[in-house]
């Protein structure tokens, strides 16, 4: 595998806005995609280490005693509090977006139509930030 990929984490109970989503930003970039249907499963592989989790707010299509999207948003900052996290809804509710934010997610976009061109610049300009930070660190351990 490519050591220079980035690892991208989708997790949404719509197999086919997951699928659209995977296609969409294996077509963007060179990305190493894992998707995932619920919170559980996501949760169940934060161990391969991804680079940026895009998370669905509700997550209970499938299964309706599956976690929801901020049960597994709090679990993941648990297990790694600087795995960023985008939060993708349908809910267009200010409410909505502030708790996401409240709960440490690094974004909260609304699906629409132009939701991949958003979702695609946030993902870059989180994982620019990171980057930034970490060159950071490395300067400031060594003053």
């Amino acid at each position: 595998m490519n050591n220079n990929k980035i690892k991208l984490f989708l997790v949404d109970d719509d197999a086919f806005y997951l699928k659209s989503l995977q296609i969409d930003f294996m077509e963007s970039a060179d990305f190493d995609i894992e998707t995932f249907s619920t919170g559980e499963l996501c949760i169940a592989n934060l161990s391969n280490n991804p680079d940026v989790i895009v998370l669905d707010y509700h997550l209970d299509g499938i299964e309706k005693e599956a976690m929801n999207g901020m049960e597994t948003l709090d679990k993941i900052k648990a297990f790694n509090p600087n795995i960023p996290v985008i939060m993708l809804s349908s809910q267009d509710k200010i409410a909505v977006a502030v708790e996401c934010m409240h709960h440490k997610a690094a974004d909260y976009i609304v699906k629409s139509e132009t939701a991949f061109i958003r979702l695609k610049k946030v993902v870059t300009e989180v994982l620019r930030f990171n980057k930034m930070e970490k060159q950071l660190k490395w300067y400031m351990d060594r003053m």
